[in-house]
């Protein structure tokens, strides 16, 4: 049995003075058969400790539809058996850039406040989740040391109430070990996010000194922590790859350690967001509520610890600062996971439009006087084909899909019209009478930070045509999760246009091991390889490859699909290794 505590100025463990090296790692971005692996980087870099949040949308995507819950407590297992500590994040927001910042698209009322409405389902998801966290802290035997209130709330609200409400019921459910907030470094995110008697830590990348001097204007005893030291950044569709220089960041994290504080890198390992669950950004500074910015695939980070598990220039310069805070020589880094052991290419057999698909996996089709957004139609990642005809006799008008969010693929009498996104909601040629115009909608990921989370995807302003307004509008929606089985589509022989739809092929893979796959020439869409869902490829860029785990790999055959939405290419998906 051991008893973490806050000391005045010390973290304590049985009353010892304990600096807290933590690096983040998300156990939902990264394939079970390879945690071991990632925890034993993470002790050979000279971390103590490793931090995960938690997705609750992951993990109840419907109202009182409970997925694998139990995921985190296995990963909290292997967290010890690694000798690592534990600080758990539960949200129930959580950011990281991850689908509408963990929160699941049904929950009602004024999301983080303390709206009943929302408090109620919160607690359920509390009550169904803190048991995984609570047999395990580190006073029953188990490794976790700390547990959040929220996150990063001073970004975002000031509703105090809410927030010691929140900081209770993680008390009532049996959480003993101490509590803390996270907030960037300035006066309105300090006081915002803050809860009084509850350990308040800062978020930053750089500027260490400035940043710990302002968390003192606010709490001027207890221990110091950067609960997110930012060493990478991560990267948007259509925009450059973010790099930072190992050298400096390791410069950052040296000035943190010689402040007298601890530490979590953020992130040490990022992993993957599979499943089309990345989230997206709102541009135009510091107000995030500008131009849609969708999260790659991809959640490699720029981490010292790469996306295959290998160790990078910023893992040995990091190695190098905190092997002068260990307790003795640092382990050597595990052998890196096998790779594929040669390239192969799949080929493409079967085929089905995307009406086909819809109408064998979809939910049901709504009619109404406007169109139902994504949330109405409970379609969390996914699409929703928007169909409505244009009255007569009429001359040609614009047409303009109001509100659109995100992008369509728009066709006029079964022929393919143009596509539409936020900043363009309007098509090229006008529309006359009688047309029949099917929108076929797509989700790119909702905003996880900022004040625009939470909102609506789809058609959110109606359909114009000019200035009138088209109603009697139909509507079905495809989750993503509903095709991870696709037994009732009715699949053909591909017919050489590279229209959209469902594709089906075999891969032969010889020497299984991690991969990377590629689509050269295909346009945007989701692929499954033996039924995993390796996430969103789009050749916007810069993500050009899907990281495939090893263990999702099989000797000899291997399925592969890939949903298109635009464009398929002559060319098939290839598999190499990373």
């Amino acid at each position: 049995m051991n008893d973490f505590a806050v000391g005045d100025t010390d973290f304590l463990l049985d009353g010892r003075p304990v600096r807290l090296l933590s690096g983040a790692l998300h156990y939902f971005r990264v394939h079970e058969e390879q945690w071991d692996h990632r925890l034993a980087m993470l002790r050979s870099m000279g971390l103590n400790c490793v931090e995960t949040y938690v997705p609750w949308n992951l993990h109840e995507p419907r109202p009182g539809e409970f997925r694998d819950v139990a995921a985190l407590g296995r990963f909290l297992d292997a967290a010890r058996r690694a000798g690592l500590w534990a600080i758990v994040r539960p949200g129930p927001y959580i950011c990281a850039e991850w689908e509408n910042g963990g929160l699941p698209h049904w929950v009602p009322g004024h999301a983080r406040t303390r709206d009943e409405r929302f408090l109620r389902p919160v607690r359920d998801w509390f009550r169904r989740l803190l048991p995984q966290v609570v047999a395990r802290q580190v006073d029953r035997g188990g490794p976790v040391i700390m547990v959040q209130v929220e996150n990063e709330y001073g970004s975002y609200g000031s509703d105090a109430a809410y927030l010691s409400w929140l900081a209770g019921l993680l008390r009532a459910e049996g959480v003993t070990v101490p509590l803390f907030t996270s907030d960037g470094p300035e006066d309105h995110m300090l006081s915002g996010g803050s809860v009084p008697g509850v350990l308040a830590t800062v978020n930053f990348g750089s500027h260490a000194r400035e940043a710990f001097g302002a968390l003192r204007r606010h709490r001027p005893d207890g221990p110091l922590m950067c609960m997110e030291f930012w060493c990478g950044w991560f990267d948007h569709w259509g925009a450059e790859h973010v790099v930072r220089d190992p050298r400096e960041a390791a410069s950052v994290l040296r000035e943190i350690l010689e402040c007298g504080a601890s530490v979590n890198l953020y992130m040490a390992h990022g992993g993957t967001s599979f499943a089309g669950w990345a989230g997206a950004n709102r541009g135009g500074g510091e107000l995030h509520d500008g131009p849609l910015e969708p999260d790659v695939t991809s959640y490699e980070y720029d981490a010292p610890i790469d996306e295959a598990g290998r160790p990078t220039a910023k893992f040995w310069a990091f190695r190098e600062v905190l092997a002068a805070y260990a307790e003795g020589p640092l382990p050597e880094p595990p052998p890196p996971p096998a790779p594929l052991a040669a390239p192969a290419g799949a080929r493409v057999t079967a085929w089905a439009p995307l009406e086909a698909v819809l109408e064998a996996r979809g939910g049901a089709e709504v009619s109404g006087p406007v169109p139902p957004t994504f949330e109405e139609l409970d379609v969390d990642r996914g699409l929703v084909r928007y169909e409505v005809r244009v009255p007569g006799p009429r001359q040609p008008y614009p047409l303009t899909a109001r509100g659109l969010r995100d992008i369509a693929v728009v066709y006029v009498d079964g022929d393919r019209a143009g596509i539409l996104t936020e900043e363009d909601e309007r098509l090229p040629e006008p529309v006359g009478g009688h047309a029949r115009v099917e929108l076929w909608v797509e989700s790119l990921g909702r905003v996880n930070y900022g004040p625009r989370c939470g909102e609506a995807k789809g058609i959110t302003g109606g359909i114009l045509h000019e200035r009138q307004y088209l109603h009697d509008v139909r509507a079905r929606g495809l989750r993503l999760d509903d095709l991870d089985e696709v037994s009732a589509v009715p699949f053909r022989e591909p017919d050489g246009t590279g229209a959209p739809g469902l594709y089906r092929g075999t891969v032969t893979v010889r020497g299984a091991g991690d991969a990377l796959l590629e689509l050269p020439g295909w346009t945007r869409g989701f692929v499954w390889v033996n039924g995993f869902n390796l996430g969103r490829y789009w050749a916007a860029g810069p993500q050009q490859a899907l990281f495939v785990p090893g263990p999702v790999l099989r000797e000899g055959e291997n399925e592969v699909r890939v949903l298109e939405f635009e464009s398929a290419s002559a060319q098939p998906p290839a598999l190499r290794g990373v």
